[in-house]
């Protein structure tokens, strides 16, 4: 009975996120919505961890399956993406890079900051 209910309260709120999609003129996915307002309930309390740990956990752990189809059929326009491949390959390794500097140089920035306001 408790999966059920876990089941249930994932899939309404997929449905509200999707009823969210609809009604909003924004171009954000209804996973998204229903991501946010799942992250929203969880951290004001009003939907507790234990209250979709389970079911959470079980969605997560045969979501790389999933992927298996998506991924075979991406076989079918192989030579579309050998066209742009090369692109979008230096284009990932660049963003990779930067995303490594920023995060370091964020990351030396806190660690002295806390360090001064230890020494204070």
């Amino acid at each position: 009975m408790k999966t059920v209910k876990e089941i249930s309260l994932i899939l309404g709120i997929t449905w509200i996120g999707d009823l969210l999609n609809q009604l909003l003129p924004l171009p954000i996915p209804a996973g998204v919505y229903g991501l946010f307002l799942m992250l929203a309930l969880l951290c004001t309390g009003i939907v507790k961890l234990t209250d979709v740990e389970g079911t959470g956990n079980f969605l997560l752990d045969y979501m790389s399956p999933m992927f298996i189809p998506a991924g075979a059929g991406l076989i079918r326009y192989l030579d579309e993406i050998k066209a742009v491949g090369g692109i979008y390959l230096v284009i990932n390794v660049i963003s990779t890079m930067i995303v490594f500097v920023v995060t370091g140089k964020v990351a030396q920035f806190v660690m002295t900051r806390s360090e001064k306001k230890r020494t204070v």
